[in-house]
């Protein structure tokens, strides 16, 4: 390859997808370790970022919940939110999102 930083990086991204895929929480450390020794910039300083929680990233790609239910409800309440800023009361929003449920 004319690039072998590109093809590394392009190699730990697939190990990355993979753990990701497949919920290998339990090998990021192992992967974090080799992205320590070899890896471009970019791919050390994501690594070096999941090492900031790495107990809640972990976590994350090993346990089954989500949080994507609750996120959605956040997002939607904040988007009626965004719509009505400076011409309604609280009153008039708090029976725009029950009545939206």
């Amino acid at each position: 390859m004319a690039c072998p930083d590109i093809a590394r990086a392009c190699d730990l991204a697939r190990t990355f997808r993979d753990l990701v895929q497949h919920r290998c929480g339990h090998q990021l450390l192992a992967w974090v370790r080799v992205a320590e020794r070899d890896a471009p910039a970019p791919i050390l300083a994501f690594a070096q970022g999941l090492c900031l929680d790495i107990d809640a990233v972990t976590a994350g790609l090993t346990l089954p919940w989500s949080s994507g239910m609750v996120e959605g409800h956040v997002n939607r309440i904040k988007t009626i939110k965004r719509q009505m800023y400076g011409r309604a009361s609280f009153r008039l929003l708090r029976t725009q999102i029950l009545l939206r449920s």
